[in-house]
């Protein structure tokens, strides 16, 4: 597709991702609806804490009521709250400005449809398609213009309020420190797992516009882990800047991947009775949850690169837990989509319940060692590397070298201008070396 990617429209803010583009993703979403439900659609927007999202908000929200639909702002609020309220209140899509994990230069433009579900390919088509040709008769006049409704009060308190009541009790047994990514949990952690009762501390909860992932949150785990093992915390929980990721160490300090997650979670749904047909898990989870899931009898379905696969395999099958290893983990008996404090709840109640500390759960799971590697390649063609003859034979080269013992998978990042390796085996210095030749070829080829 010429704009949308794995997770949306993404770019640099002014730069790649400008006004004038969301004003005509705006414009082409509202009428595309207004086409299809013969009616004024309702869609809410809301945004991360990057310094872009208002101004991508005020772009987005013309585009919208230029062609006959109503915006309701929700301001700060995480992507899942988004998906949960686009839901609960009946709205006809949910459009969320937001570069997730990214730093605070990028941002991204996502959306939800009626369901909370993000849309198929061939609604992004149509919308593609309606920003580079919008008819004259798609920009409406006089009574026919929407209008823009504040609802940001209301809104976090509502999804707060849902996601407490998903952790099925308080979770007054636990001490748990939680970084926010100066995200948008920002706006809604304290008021969940406060009123949880949980025994709580904060980091990273104080957005300024520039400091959202920077070094914080789920893909700067360290200040976590470090505080978590100083102090006599049970747990730590990270998410990323639009809350839709969770990570989380031991009270030892040691990290607690997407991968562990979903192994430990579907055991204890196992035992709970509430486990439908398995695991789903993209093709870049570690060997290591493939083999505790065997070993505890649980079925394993391997998915594309993505949330959004992932998801689909879940309804497909039926499955209703299902997720990355970057902590994108999808619990369908609560959610439509990824969700770090729910996933953190629920993580928090198996704890409570289960009444053994994190590190004795966690040393059930064997990893295999594993690298991953980014290599810089302009966006126009790091879709090709892979297809390259020259990749195809590096396959086939680690493939014999570990001897079914190990694996290489190179893909093009959805989101970034990278191409990103990943190798992993049981020898780690086998894994190592492997890794050092991939990332020298792959930039040979793009030279």
């Amino acid at each position: 597709m010429k704009y949308f990617g794995t997770d949306g429209v993404r770019g640099v803010a002014n730069e790649e991702l400008t006004p004038e583009l969301a004003m005509k993703l705006g414009s082409a979403l509202a009428y595309s609806l207004r086409k299809s439900l013969g009616r004024r659609p309702l869609i809410a927007i809301g945004r991360d804490t990057r310094i872009s999202g208002s101004m991508l908000e005020s772009a987005l929200a013309a585009g919208i009521c230029s062609c006959g639909g109503d915006a309701w702002l929700l301001g700060v609020m995480p992507t899942p709250a988004v998906a949960y309220l686009t839901r609960v209140e009946d709205m006809d899509a949910g459009v969320v400005i937001s570069a997730s994990h990214n730093p605070f230069e990028h941002n991204g433009i996502k959306i939800f449809g009626s369901d909370g579900y993000k849309p198929d390919d061939s609604r992004e088509e149509e919308i593609e398609r309606l920003i580079d040709d919008l008819p004259e008769e798609a920009r409406v006049t006089g009574a026919d213009m929407g209008v823009v409704v504040d609802k940001s009060e209301e809104g976090n308190e509502r999804y707060g309020r849902y996601i407490m009541s998903c952790a099925e009790g308080d979770l007054s047994g636990i001490k748990v420190l939680i970084d926010c990514a100066n995200g948008a949990s920002s706006h809604t952690a304290e008021m969940i797992f406060r009123g949880l009762d949980a025994d709580c501390d904060f980091i990273s909860y104080q957005p300024d516009g520039i400091n959202i992932n920077e070094n914080c949150g789920s893909t700067h785990m360290e200040e976590l882990c470090r505080r978590v093992a100083e102090g006599d915390y049970m747990l730590g929980a990270a998410f990323d800047g639009d809350a839709d990721r969770c990570l989380m160490c031991d009270e030892k300090g040691e990290l607690i991947d997407g991968d562990d997650i979903l192994a430990l979670m579907a055991g204890y749904m196992k035992e709970q009775g509430r486990l439908k047909g398995g695991v789903a898990a993209t093709i870049m989870s570690n060997m290591g949850l493939g083999a505790y899931l065997r070993e505890h009898d649980i079925p394993l379905a391997a998915t594309k690169v993505g949330d959004r696969h992932v998801l689909e395999e879940m309804r497909r099958s039926g499955k209703n837990i299902g997720g990355e290893q970057s902590g994108h983990v999808i619990l369908s008996d609560y959610a439509t989509t990824g969700d770090g404090q729910l996933t953190a709840v629920r993580f928090m109640r198996m704890l409570e319940e289960k009444g053994v500390p994190a590190s004795q759960l966690k040393k059930e799971i064997f990893h295999y060692p594993q690298l991953m590697v980014n290599v810089k390649v302009p966006n126009s063609i790091k879709k090709q590397i892979a297809e390259m003859p020259r990749i195809k034979e590096l396959e086939e080269e680690v493939k014999a070298a570990f001897n079914g013992d190990g694996r290489i998978n190179i893909r093009p990042s959805g989101t970034e201008a990278l191409v990103r390796i990943m190798v992993e085996g049981k020898d780690e210095s086998l894994v190592k070396a492997m890794a050092e030749k991939a990332e020298k070829v792959v930039m040979e080829v793009i030279k």
